[in-house]
Parts: C-alpha cells; structure tokens; sequence
C-alpha cells in the first residue's frame, strides 16, 4: 500500500499534525510519502512540489500593465487580482479565506502517479478543486483540520467578532458581499464534487463531523472520525523544578500558560484570557505567552512573552512548568495544544466549544467554562488554582495516550486506508 500525503506545509497546527501522522505511518512500516508547496524540515520521504510557471519577461510585463489598468479603473479587475482584493479587504483578525483555485497541478507529480490512495489535509493555495478532482483516479482521503474545504473560502465560518464591555463576545455580522463571494465559492466547490464518488472525509471530532453533516451535498460522502496523534515520547511530563528553572520562569508562581501562533487571531481568544487575569489582580498569577511577541504586552508585569517554539522538547518543557494551560479559544476543531498539554499531566481550561469539550472531562483534567464570557473563564481561573482537579498528572496522561497516541491514529489510518482500497 502506497500512500501519499498531501499538505500546503510542513508548517502550522495542521503542517505539524501532518508530518506526525506521516512519520507514525513509515514507523509501521507503511509505504508513506508527503508532498508540500513549502517545506522547512528534513524529515523521511518528504518532496516539494515545483510547478512549472511562466516566468517570461512578456508574462511578467503584461501582469503589470494589467494590474496599473486595474488600479486606474480602466480595467475592469482579473479574477486573480478581485480575488485578491477581496481578501485585502477582509475584518483584521478574521481567520484565513482561500478561494478553492491554484497554480499547482499534484497529479503531474511522480508521487501522485506512484501512490494507491491520496490524503489530502490543509491544501488551501495548492489544490485545485476543478483541475485535480477532474483528472483524480485514486481514492482520496480528506482530513479536515479546519472548515475550509466544505466552506465558502472561510476557514473557520466565525460566530464571533470581539468583545462587548461586559466581556462577552458580540455576535459577527456578515455582509452581504460576503455573503455573495461565500456562495460563489461554494457553488465553485460543489460542481467540482458532483461526480466524485472516490471522497472520504476524516474529521477530528465530534463538533466538525456535525458541521460537515449541515451541508446538504458534502454529507453524502462517507464521514470517520479519527482525532490527532502526538509522539507521546517527546510530550511526557517533565520535572517541574528543571523546567522553569530551563525557561527562567519564577519557581514561586501560579504559571498560566497560552500558546499560538497569532496570538492577535480573533479566534484564539487571547483577549478573553488577558482580561480574565486583570479580573482575578493575583500578583502570584504568571502568565506565560507562547507565540508571536506583542508590544503591548510589555507593560503587564505578570507577563513573560517567550516568542514562538519550534521544537517540540522544549515545547514539552514549556507545558511542564506550567500549572494549567488555557484555550479561550471562541471556535476551534481538536487543538493540538490540549492534547500536548493533557500529554505532559498539566490541566486544561477552555471554553465549551468545537472539540474542546471531546478532550477536557470536567474537573477531572481540566475544567470547562460554562459559558464565552471573561468572568466565566475567570472563575474557572480561580476555581482551579484553589481546589486544582480530581485526576494527577500521571492520570492525565494516561488517559490522553489511550486516545492521542500517535500509535493509535496511525493504526486507525492504515486500518481505514485498508478497507477502501479493498
């Protein structure tokens, strides 16, 4: 069985999530490749894909006299250019918007031709919809890390937009030329699909599985769920002591950790968290910020900003020292972060959406706020720092390697692979 992964990167919640489930299928053994537009890393039987592109002197002339026309009106705009200017456009801090069109071409690719079955994951600005589902001849497996492949272009179709001054979050209001791109895209997305019979999708819980199944066309394909693995090996519980001593992090303090790669993402929340800690005013409360540094927050003392962790040991280090993490995330699928938290025995705290609620059994390993609201995330705050949870840490961990193992989900993927190709 040979099987072929494809992703934009190697980079991100989703990139990670792929090499892992890559490298889980070559230690069994599986004839495994993954394929990238970008790839930053060096691991086993991983290609970068190089499309062929018109790079002429004439080519690159006539964009540029196309886009001055555009920009003086005398042009109406290219789709490329009004696709463009659409995302330009966009509310700043609303998740990414992909239109379901791209230069690339996998099926050109010797790893596409040598490959029995195809897993697609977050191929946003590489996949094709039109070109590659009309030229596909391999079953293909689809893993959705986010709502993007069955949405109008948004990732995350968001509910949200800001807070309100009693910090609860006020309801998002779409406009009608939103409205409009989203049903274009859709529609764009639905005649590419009409005649595929050879689609799987995986979702990673239950909240995306219920999402998928709204849609009147894209639940008539089959739907599994198999959640995310983690090398359970490199997220393990690490001495305390040693950890905070490695990140300089004070030996005295109640340690709240927050971890992502924008931490200004409406959909991440942070505000919520950031508010919630001035609520509590505990000057034994450390806030650990894991992600890209803010300005701003230099002038919380509270605060230590780390900036982005690339390696995964340290990354484990980091969920160690911590007392409890926290995701006050508004909308998200099945973080990678909660399960390398529960992973390494340290409680989470978050708000009852998407998977969280698959990942965190109340009180037990974490706690579940029980609404969106800064007070509600900061009673669940102090609630925990005063009577903690039922479970230990070893508990806590064990009970996420039975379902986050990367073991377990590269078994459950060979085990679906197998059955559809025979």
């Amino acid at each position: 069985m040979k099987v072929l992964l494809v992703n934009t990167s190697d980079k991100g919640g989703a990139g990670k999530a792929c090499v892992r489930l890559h490298l889980g299928l070559l230690k069994n053994n599986i004839n495994s490749k993954l394929l990238l537009a970008n790839k930053s890393s060096n691991y086993k039987e991983v290609y970068v894909f190089h499309q062929k592109t018109n790079n002429s002197l004439f080519s690159k002339l006539k964009r540029r006299f196309i886009k001055v026309l555009t920009k003086f009106k005398i042009l109406a705009p290219p789709k490329k250019i009004a696709e463009a200017l659409f995302i330009e456009n966009r509310i700043d801090g609303l998740e990414k918007f992909s239109f379901p069109n791209s230069k690339y071409d996998i099926t050109e690719s010797d790893q596409y031709k040598e490959a029995d079955i195809i897993n697609l994951h977050w191929v946003s600005e590489f996949i094709d919809y039109k070109s590659f589902f009309e030229k596909n001849t391999k079953p293909v497996v689809w893993t959705l890390h986010d709502m993007n492949p069955f949405s109008g272009g948004e990732h995350y179709e968001e509910v949200f937009l800001g807070m309100d001054e009693r910090g609860f979050p006020i309801k998002r209001t779409v406009t009608n030329k939103e409205l409009e791109q989203f049903n274009k895209v859709l529609k764009l997305k639905k005649e590419a699909l009409a005649h595929v019979n050879n689609l799987h999708f995986v979702t990673l819980c239950d909240w995306m599985t219920n999402q998928l199944k709204q849609s009147d066309f894209f639940n008539n394909f089959p739907v599994h769920k198999i959640p995310n693995g983690i090398d359970s090996d490199i997220f393990k519980i690490r001495d305390k002591i040693n950890s905070r001593e490695l990140l300089n992090i004070p030996q005295n303090k109640k340690v709240v950790l927050f971890v992502a790669d924008l931490i200004n993402a409406n959909r991440k929340g942070f505000r919520f968290l950031l508010e919630a800690i001035k609520k509590l005013d505990d000057g034994n409360i450390q806030l650990f910020v894991i992600g890209n540094k803010n300005e701003a927050l230099n002038q919380f003392e509270n605060i230590i900003q780390y900036g982005k962790i690339t390696d995964d040991e340290l990354l484990s280090s980091v969920y160690s020292a911590a007392d409890v993490f926290v995701i006050p995330s508004l909308m998200d699928n099945l973080p990678n972060t909660v399960i390398e938290s529960l992973l390494c025995g340290t409680p989470v705290i978050g708000f009852p959406i998407g998977g969280i609620p698959d990942m965190i059994n109340h009180k037990k390993n974490g706690i579940l706020a029980n609404e969106i609201s800064v007070d509600a995330l900061a009673k669940s705050i102090s609630n925990f720092l005063k009577e903690g949870v039922f479970n230990s840490a070893e508990v806590i961990r064990d009970e996420a390697l039975k379902k986050y193992d990367d073991a377990i989900q590269a078994k459950n993927y060979i085990k679906l692979f197998k059955n559809i190709l025979q």
